[in-house]
């Protein structure tokens, strides 16, 4: 019946049903859906929900066991522009899995088991805003180039990492960079990684928690903030040298002392042979005279 008391007309109630049913039927086991949106947070699924409709903007993973991403199934959601997959096992290769969900401008990946970020791991996500991949204690290594794709990228927190290095040119080229999360994680501070100390003292990109921004490596240089170890690897690196720099100065020195030794013993050995050609030149002639 509708409001006024007139029954509704049967395709409407029909449509309506439909609808209804096709939501539900649509929505993930043990999930909730929303208008565009999916929560599964902490259903203890192990595997990629199915039956996500192909309309969702906002899909939250959260505090699962999932520990792979289908490539596949997430190019179906298209139009994806939110997903939390915070606190689950996701590790090892994620290169390619988010080739079809190029509209995604928030990705959350903290708390699980990745090991390295490629070029190939965001390259295709165009339009990414916010990357969390923070809270990861085995990842150990980020290319250079991971980011050169995500130019849009504002915010990237890699706190508490397994990370001891980053090269300064996977960050400073990033023009709308506002926001780098860095603090506890085993940075080593050696003369290699100067140049991005150096980078973060004069960019205009927030470090939050900044004071847990330490060196952890060398020992010398252990617990120290940014700004400090600067001024030492300043000292350390630009004006005292290095055991294994006396050592290649002194390959180089003996280089070329006995290029100089050689190069005067071949001369002399010249000049003795032209002298012996030249009296022997002489002595003919006289006995030709004679």
């Amino acid at each position: 019946m509708s409001p006024s008391g007139r029954p509704r007309p049967l395709s409407l109630m029909f449509l309506l049903g439909m609808g209804m049913a096709s939501e539900r039927i649509n929505c993930p086991s043990g999930c909730s859906c929303q208008y565009l949106e999916v929560n599964c947070t902490g259903q203890q699924l192990q595997e990629f929900p199915a039956a996500i409709p192909l309309d969702t903007r906002q899909l939250i993973l959260a505090a699962n066991n999932v520990s792979y991403l289908p490539a596949v199934e997430l190019s179906f959601l298209a139009d994806l522009v939110y997903l939390d997959c915070r606190k689950n096992l996701l590790g090892d290769d994620l290169d390619f899995t988010f080739i079809g969900v190029a509209k995604l401008v928030y990705l959350d990946l903290s708390f699980n088991n990745l090991t390295q970020v490629t070029f190939s791991t965001f390259s295709h996500l165009l339009s990414l805003v916010v990357l969390k991949i923070s809270d990861n204690p085995n990842l150990v290594a980020i290319e250079k180039d991971a980011f050169a794709n995500n130019t849009w990228l504002r915010h990237l927190d890699v706190s508490r990492t397994g990370l001891t290095f980053l090269d300064t040119r996977t960050v400073r080229d990033l023009p709308n960079l506002r926001f780098l999360g860095l603090s506890d994680n085993l940075w080593h501070c050696n003369c290699s990684f100067l140049d991005f100390i150096t980078w973060m003292t004069e960019s205009n990109v927030h470090f939050p928690d900044a004071d847990n921004i330490t060196c952890y490596t060398p020992e010398g240089l252990r617990a120290l903030k940014m700004p400090a170890a600067e001024a030492q690897l300043h000292f350390n690196c630009l004006t005292q040298l290095y055991k294994q720099d006396y050592i290649f100065l002194c390959l180089i020195g003996f280089c070329i002392f006995f290029a100089g030794t050689v190069a005067a013993w071949l001369a002399g050995v010249c000049a003795v042979i032209y002298e012996v050609h030249t009296s022997k030149g002489e002595e003919g002639e006289e006995e030709e005279e004679d």
